[in-house]
């Protein structure tokens, strides 16, 4: 094994001192006088091998930072936890220009939104090298200026990721974002805004839309569907005689552009959902206008749609927008004198109450109220986790209150068990 050598660290000679080794090394005639001086100015430069044997340097303006620094790097070196400092100079924007290419892959709106996180990101820290982030300017950066909590959950955890690969990539030590915490807390919503409206009123508001959607209507009350499984129902996924529909796939916004995906929002998605009445006589008014094909025609890249699959279209036979509908929707609900404004505070926009993913809450609500279990209730709504379905999706009837004082009063009552 070499012996180490003797002068490391050594002092680098200078231009701009003026001690006897430097005047010597950069004489005054080519490099301008200078003060002459005892003591030599220059930087130490600290030689070592890193982990695969290539020799490198840093410089330091006292030896003794210099003595430490190798003292150190050499410890790193033989336990195996050496980190080359220049892989980590990179700014955040080029580590993102490596590290986006390996992780867009999946589902087009979990792309669409890592890539609404890292706009976030970008603005602020795109710039700066990647070993310099330190967790107080990530707190801090997360506390004044990410609004919102869903803006901060998403953001941080699209950062955690980026930052948790590149100690990964051995790029930094560890990950300053690993503590980071949320400061924003969930937007709390009054329960009069959280609440679907009755059946009667959606009776009321079904009556101001204009008749081709009321069939639309019928159906999302009636089956519970999510925007996306609703407009994107083929006719080969109807059984008529079995009153049932099969959910199969979801047609998604991709930032303006309607596109089939071929799985719904999880796996419980894949369903069968039972057909009432009502919604078996909106499908045949559908079929009658429409006689949509029988053939399933193949996903593909998601960009044809082949519309004359589809049970429910637009008035011109094209796939339905939700921003389309979504102003006939604003009108009914004003005709129908159900609107109501609500202030989101979590992004202090204004919102219109009711919404059409109301639809869902509504049923499940139902069927809840029915004594229906919630085992059965996440199934028909295709939920992971029958809990969530619960508190997310029902809310109490307006016989709530009746029930509860019957119970004060010692009054016998039946009831389900799930």
């Amino acid at each position: 094994m070499a012996r180490r050598a003797a002068n490391n660290p050594r002092q680098v000679r200078s231009k701009l001192c003026g001690c006897p080794k430097c005047i010597e090394a950069y004489p005054p005639a080519a490099h301008g006088e200078r003060k002459r001086r005892r003591d030599c100015i220059g930087s130490w430069q600290a030689r070592y091998r890193d982990a695969d044997g290539r020799q490198k340097a840093k410089h330091f303006p006292k030896k003794g930072e210099a003595d430490r620094f190798l003292d150190d790097v050499r410890t790193e070196v033989r336990r195996g936890t050496y980190l080359d400092p220049k892989r980590g100079e990179l700014t955040v924007s080029e580590w993102w220009a490596m590290w986006w290419p390996g992780h867009k892959q999946g589902r087009t709106t979990t792309r669409n939104r890592k890539l609404a996180s890292w706009k976030h990101i970008e603005r602020k820290w795109g710039r700066r090298k990647l070993n310099s982030l330190t967790f107080m300017e990530l707190q801090a950066w997360m506390a004044t200026e990410v609004r919102g909590h869903a803006t901060q959950l998403k953001v941080l955890e699209l950062l955690r990721m980026m930052l948790t690969d590149a100690v990964r990539d051995q790029r930094i030590p560890f990950n300053p974002a690993a503590d980071v915490k949320k400061t924003a807390a969930p937007p709390v919503r009054h329960p009069d805004d959280l609440k679907p409206p009755t059946r009667e009123q959606y009776d009321l508001l079904r009556q101001h839309l204009p008749a081709y959607y009321r069939p639309l209507a019928v159906w999302l009350e009636e089956t519970g569907m999510r925007w996306g499984e609703a407009t994107a129902v083929r006719r080969c996924h109807v059984d008529l005689d079995a009153a049932l529909v099969k959910v199969r796939e979801v047609v998604i916004d991709d930032h303006g552009r309607l596109r089939r995906q071929a799985a719904p929002k999880t796996e419980a998605g894949f369903r069968l959902v039972p057909l009432t009445p009502a919604a078996v006589e909106a499908v045949r008014t559908m079929l009658e206008k429409w006689d949509p094909a029988a053939t399933e025609s193949p996903i593909g890249d998601g960009t044809d749609l082949h519309e004359t699959e589809l049970v429910f279209r637009g008035p011109k036979g094209g796939c339905l927008n939700r921003n389309n509908f979504r102003r006939l929707w604003l009108r009914a609900i004003k005709a129908s004198g159900l609107a109501r404004q609500v202030k989101n505070e979590e992004t202090g926009r204004q919102e219109w109450w009711p919404r059409v993913h109301d639809y869902r809450h509504a049923l499940a609500t139902r069927l809840h109220a029915e004594g229906v279990s919630e085992k059965d209730v996440q199934l028909v709504l295709g939920q992971k986790r029958g809990g969530r379905v619960t508190w997310l999706y029902t809310h109490g009837s307006d016989e709530a209150l009746s029930t509860v004082l019957a119970a004060m009063q010692g009054k016998p009552r039946l009831r389900s068990v799930s």
